[in-house]
């Protein structure tokens, strides 16, 4: 399922990260040996942040696809109408061009955007831009960016049924016969894929990606992610803010440290965000009557709270 994500809490932009060197040893390790990124970590860490971020600071076409029970490998890849197939085979008497129904998915976008926009020979002419890249408007680069998120929720399958296409950048598409491979002029594309850990991933997948764990976060990169959030969102970061900012950011890693006994997940920067917006809101700060009730809201979820 490819989604445009709204603004909100997450809106996936790309405008805010804090690119830790790191990270972006990490990403020029899959960059130059042409490998998938697959990050983990905790959720609400960042994972899914990283991707647009990267795009947008590189000008990078963006795509992204997020992953379900239900996604098959051809998702990524393209996908067949057949139900309007069908009805216009009612319809019609002479021979169809099932090219007139398949639709390209973000990989394809990512390495052959002409041959998305022809479809294998069919022009979209009501397509003629990138429907997929989310920023359309602003970068039209030969290189892009693709995000596969939450990789752990499909079949075991699915991972092992991408090796060979996100391997050899090419595939072909089993309606036609079309084989789509990526364009001579077209960089290679950073494939980025995140996973919570709820499934264990196939051996051969991992071996075939660059392999990365987002570390918890400190007190000092908190702060600096709040300030940077706060600054985008045209809140002065003043004195006061600052002392509650360092205060929710010790008072998460406390939460991190010594309260994991029986815990599901363990809160992270998504988290610390929430309860920082939530306490400049309502005026609350640690030790106030209300901020038990907020913590145990915002940092210190149980285990029933977050099924």
């Amino acid at each position: 399922m490819t989604r445009f994500v709204a603004h909100g809490p997450d809106p996936r932009d790309g405008r805010i990260y804090l690119l830790s060197q790191e990270l972006q040893l990490a990403i020029d390790v899959a960059l130059a040996t042409d490998r998938p990124l697959l990050l983990s970590g905790d959720p609400g860490s960042g994972k899914s942040s990283l991707a647009p971020f990267y795009a947008r600071e590189n000008r990078l076409r963006y795509y992204e696809h997020v992953v379900t029970s239900r996604t098959q490998a051809t998702d990524l890849l393209w996908s067949f109408d057949s139900v309007r197939r069908l009805g216009d085979a009612q319809v019609h008497r002479g021979r169809l061009d099932d090219g007139a129904y398949v639709n390209p998915g973000v990989l394809w976008w990512s390495l052959a955007p002409e041959s998305a926009r022809t479809r294998g020979g069919l022009l979209q002419d009501s397509h003629r831009h990138d429907p997929l890249n989310r920023f359309q408007h602003e970068h039209a680069a030969r290189g892009s960016v693709v995000l596969i998120d939450e990789i752990d929720k499909a079949d075991p399958d699915v991972p092992n049924s991408l090796l060979v296409p996100l391997g050899s950048q090419e595939f072909t598409v089993s309606e036609t016969g079309t084989t789509v491979r990526r364009e001579p002029d077209v960089a290679a594309p950073l494939i980025i894929i995140t996973t919570n850990g709820e499934r264990q991933l196939p051996q051969a997948f991992l071996r075939r990606c660059v392999t990365y764990t987002l570390p918890g976060p400190t007190p000092e990169q908190l702060v600096e992610i709040a300030h940077r959030h706060l600054e985008h969102e045209g809140v002065p970061f003043d004195n006061e803010l600052i002392e509650l900012a360092v205060a929710l950011a010790d008072e998460l890693v406390h939460v991190r440290e010594n309260e994991q006994h029986g815990r599901e997940r363990l809160p992270s920067t998504a988290e610390y965000l929430d309860a920082l917006r939530a306490c400049r809101q309502l005026g609350v700060r640690p030790g106030y009557a209300q901020w038990p009730l907020v913590r145990s809201l915002t940092l210190a979820k149980s285990p029933q709270q977050e099924r």
